[in-house]
């Protein structure tokens, strides 16, 4: 997880800002951060979730990453960021292999990737985090993907 890294922002807009929070191993605990997230009408829009025997990791990404980290330092709970790079899957089979494909011919791992929850427009998406931003949103963008910014899932 990248700590303290500087905010890119594209033409587009800025990327895509997950948040990484650890939770107690106990029944009911991930419904306890969505409703605590809903108090402020702060909807999850993308979610994975990594557990363990006493921990679990929550990775979510938010309708409004601003005031998520403004609660989650009110509320004292520890959290990581890091920016992902979101793609359009009109296909999610054939189109995958095509994005990992351009992504492994320029060199670019993708560390952990997971879909987003809405429906988008009737299209899949695919939320990835890369070794270098910026370089691999530039190479699916030129091999005709769609890139999705923060901004179109905060609407």
């Amino acid at each position: 997880m990248l700590l303290g890294m500087a905010a890119i922002t594209t033409n587009h807009g800025p990327p895509v800002k997950q948040f990484s929070v650890m939770l107690q191993n106990r029944v009911g605990a991930l419904a306890a951060l969505v409703k605590l997230l809903r108090t402020t009408s702060i909807e999850v829009v993308g979610l994975s979730v990594q557990d363990a025997r006493d921990a679990t990791i929550a990775r979510i990404v938010v309708s409004d990453p601003e005031l998520t980290e403004q609660l989650f330092i009110e509320k004292g709970i520890p959290h990581t960021t890091c920016e992902l790079l979101v793609i359009e899957l009109r296909e999610a089979g054939p189109n995958l292999l095509q994005c990992l494909d351009h992504l492994m011919g320029a060199e670019t791992n993708v560390d952990f990737a997971y879909p987003l929850l809405p429906s988008y427009r009737g299209i899949s998406l695919l939320a990835m985090h890369v070794d270098d931003l910026e370089f691999a949103a530039s190479v699916l963008n030129q091999s005709g993907f769609v890139l999705v910014w923060q901004d179109t899932l905060s609407r």
